[in-house]
C-alpha cells in the first residue's frame, strides 16, 4: 500500500509540472529584466454567461479543442499536449500579449488556483518578482492578478481566471502581457473570451464562425 501511494503522488506531482511548464510565458521574444513596480488598480472578472454579440475587433470561433470563443482578430493560436489536456494559446503579432485557454484537473477553481501558485515545485509565488496585484473568488471562480520577472520576457502581468463553465468542467484563461501596458489593455481579451467561452455541445446562446 506505501509503494502504491508513493507512485500516486509521484504521478500528480508530474501532472502539475507538466501542466505549469507549458503555460509559463515563453517563446514572445527577450524582455527588459526590469523589476515589476508598483502595482496598479485592477478589477476582477466573474465569469459571464456567455453573450451572443462578438466585439469589433474580435473574431468567434470554434477551437478544435472543443470550445467557442472570440479572440482579437489577427492574432495567432498555437496548441500544445500537455500530460492531462491540451493548452491552446493566441498570441498577439506585437505587442506581447497572449491568451491560454486549458481545461483544470481539480475539484474547485479555488483549489486549482492555490495549488498553481503556491505548489512547492512549480508554484508561480517561486517566480523572481511575484507580486499579488489583486485576489477574487465566486461561487464557480477563482482569479489571481499578479506581476513577475521572466528572464526572457522582462517583467510580467498575468490574469489568471479558472472557472465552471456550461458544461460542468472546469477551464482556466490567463491573460499576460508585459508589465509597461496599461493592465486594462492586458485584462481585455481575458474578459471578452469569458463572455463568450462555451464548450462544445453545450448550450451557451452563442455560434462560431
Amino acid at each position: 500500500m506505501l509503494a502504491a501511494l508513493a507512485v500516486a503522488v509521484l504521478v500528480g506531482v508530474s501532472v502539475g509540472v507538466g501542466v505549469w511548464w507549458l503555460i509559463r510565458d515563453t517563446s514572445l521574444g527577450s524582455g527588459s529584466g526590469r523589476g515589476a513596480g508598483p502595482a496598479p488598480s485592477v478589477t476582477a472578472t466573474p465569469s459571464p454567461s456567455p453573450s451572443v454579440s462578438t466585439a469589433s475587433g474580435y473574431r468567434r470561433v470554434q477551437d478544435p479543442v472543443g470550445y467557442t470563443v472570440d479572440v482579437p482578430r489577427g492574432w495567432t493560436r498555437t496548441e500544445t499536449q500537455g500530460q492531462s489536456a491540451p493548452v491552446v494559446v493566441y498570441d498577439a503579432p506585437a505587442d506581447g500579449r497572449r491568451l491560454q485557454v486549458f481545461r483544470l484537473a481539480e475539484d474547485t477553481p479555488a483549489q486549482s488556483l492555490g495549488l498553481a501558485e503556491n505548489d512547492p515545485g512549480y508554484g508561480f509565488s517561486r517566480r523572481p518578482g511575484y507580486q499579488v496585484l489583486d485576489r477574487a473568488s465566486g461561487t464557480t471562480w477563482a482569479e489571481l492578478a499578479y506581476r513577475y520577472d521572466d528572464t526572457d520576457l522582462g517583467a510580467r502581468q498575468v490574469v489568471d481566471h479558472r472557472f465552471r463553465a456550461a458544461d460542468g468542467r472546469l477551464y482556466a484563461i490567463r491573460a499576460t502581457g508585459p508589465a509597461a501596458l496599461a493592465p486594462a489593455l492586458v485584462r481585455e481579451p481575458l474578459t471578452k473570451a469569458l463572455a463568450s467561452f462555451c464548450p462544445a455541445d453545450t448550450e451557451c446562446g452563442v455560434g462560431a464562425e
